[in-house]
């Protein structure tokens, strides 16, 4: 079975990506969302949390063979920084989203030498917003960001935006259309709702897709 397809099918049975079409999640910004999405959960299912980081683990070896350390992201990406480092014997550490106010102050924790070729570890891509503050960090501080694997990202256009203005790429183990896909060959949705979902990843701040009829 394909790569993103295993994935999808894992996140989907334990629930970290439910759909729900017909009666809409609200996110924290107000807007309404046909997904909800929480990759922690791989972590409490021991099979789907192998899939992650073995696939995790693949993406880095193919496209980044020359990775020297992993950086997590605070904190959904930590775990899976750690294990996946642990699968391939590298260092990793993790970039707060703010600096401490004790001790060493420190945000970026783990050692990191100036000019590592790094790889950022991120569970979940929707504007790109955050795991670009993490990339700016690492940069600040001497890295030299080569990349982002994630498990999975929403392809919305305003992060494919970001991710190109910041000058890095970006490669997640599965997708929303993927997923709705998959969610609508095994049951999850109707075949009729994935229309809908596309039209929300395509503009999130228009909510006619709510509306619309099956």
């Amino acid at each position: 079975m394909e790569l993103n397809k295993l994935i999808a099918k894992d996140l989907l049975k334990i629930k970290a990506v439910f759909f729900r079409p017909q009666e809409p999640f609200t996110w924290a910004s107000g807007i309404k969302s046909p997904v909800y999405c929480d990759n922690r959960l791989t972590l409490t299912a021991p099979q789907v949390r192998t899939d992650v980081e073995n696939g995790l683990a693949s993406l880095i070896k193919e496209h980044y063979p020359d990775a020297q350390v992993l950086m997590g992201t605070s904190t959904a990406g930590i775990a899976h920084a750690a294990i996946t480092a642990h699968l391939l014997d590298m260092p990793m550490g993790y970039v707060r989203s703010g600096a401490k106010d004790h001790g060493r102050k420190n945000q970026i924790e783990g050692r990191l030498e100036k000019g590592q070729k790094t790889v950022v570890v991120e569970d979940l891509i929707s504007t790109g917003g955050s795991v670009l503050e993490v990339v700016s960090v690492l940069r600040e501080a001497g890295a030299d960001v080569i990349g982002i694997v994630s498990i999975f990202t929403y392809g919305m256009q305003k992060g494919i935006e970001r991710l190109e203005q910041a000058n890095v790429k970006n490669y997640s183990l599965t997708d929303f259309d993927c997923i709705a896909e998959v969610a609508a060959q095994e049951g999850y949705i109707e075949s009729s709702d994935i229309e809908k979902l596309i039209a929300f990843r395509n503009n999130p701040s228009d909510e006619s897709w709510i509306g619309a009829q099956k």
